[in-house]
């Protein structure tokens, strides 16, 4: 005999289609996924995850602002008289 419940959720479709597209890439049926998201977040969980994120950005924030900037540069379209033959 299970212990688990059934409950039902009324998502707007889009909404729907977005939480099984996200399951998906994880690898989860929805109802596992939806499970997973109130575990997490009544769990605390998803707040340390985000609080771990956070403090990786107060730390290396900087470093990461400048190493996007390097790649945007690398891959930027060259403009009139960058790379473009005369």
């Amino acid at each position: 005999m299970s212990t688990r419940k059934q409950t039902q959720l009324r998502l707007t479709p889009d909404l729907l289609a977005a939480g099984k597209d996200a399951a998906a890439a994880r690898g989860l049926d929805f109802n596992r996924y939806v499970e997973r998201l109130i575990a997490e977040d009544t769990s605390g969980a998803r707040a340390a995850g985000m609080a771990a994120a956070q403090a990786l950005i107060d730390d290396h924030g900087g470093f990461l602002d400048d190493l996007e900037g390097v790649l945007d540069a690398r891959h930027a379209p060259a403009g009139p008289g960058r790379g473009a033959a005369a």
